[in-house]
Formats: C-alpha cells, structure tokens, sequence
C-alpha cells in the first residue's frame, strides 16, 4: 500500500491518529463527542492520496482507532477542541480542529519521505 505512494503513510498515519491514542494516567469522565465518528481526509497539496475515508471512536475524550501499525496520540477537549499526532517510521501527521456534538472538522498536515502534504479533514458522529 505504501510502495505505490510513499507519502499516502503518512495521511494513514494522520487517520490513525484521529483514530488511535494510547491513554495513560488519570481515567477521563465520558464526553459528549464519545461515540462512533466517520472521518474523512481531504488533501489540497502534497503526494498524498486525494481522500481517505475510516471510522473511529472517541471515548472518555480519547480518539481511538484499532488497527494500524502507528504511535498516536489525540484528545477531544469538553469544548470540542481535537489536537492529534502521528508517527509512522519516518513519517509524522498531525492535526487538529473542532468537534460539535454531531460533526466537526479541521486541518492536518504531514511529513515523509516525498516531502510534505496538508489538507482538510471532516467528520459525523455515525448513528
């Protein structure tokens, strides 16, 4: 998958970091953003691929993503605030944005092997 677009790692990284964040230390209370979220990727300039869609979840205020070969790291604050990172071998994402209780969106922007790529990125809470 990587071999046919080596910067398309890194916009799967950044998906995995709005899907995938190891919690440690003091448990979170549930959010009002906790539940199942659609995301969509948009990329406006680089080598990255022109869009990727994946799911994730966000749970006491963490986004969570399972599967995936990548460090993440990621919140959603009680304001709605998202701040993410991604690191994937030499490769790094990270984005951030705003959530309401049934969309959000924001921009992202990575680093790889080809270069940069930044872009857009949208979601819906799925029902």
């Amino acid at each position: 998958m990587f071999r046919k677009h080596p910067f398309h790692a890194c916009v799967v990284a950044f998906i995995l970091t709005l899907t995938s964040v190891a919690v440690t230390g003091a448990a979170y209370a549930r959010t009002a953003y906790d539940g199942d979220w659609s995301v969509l990727i948009a990329t406006s300039s680089g080598a990255c691929s022109p869009s990727y869609r994946f799911g994730v979840q966000i749970s006491d205020g963490a986004v969570i993503y399972e599967g995936g070969m990548v460090t993440v790291q990621g919140r959603v604050t009680a304001r709605g605030a998202v701040r993410v990172a991604v690191q994937s071998g030499s490769q790094s994402a990270s984005g951030y944005g705003h959530l309401t209780k049934s969309r959000g969106g924001g921009v992202w922007r990575g680093e790889g092997t080809s270069g940069t790529c930044s872009g857009n990125w949208m979601a819906e809470r799925r029902q």
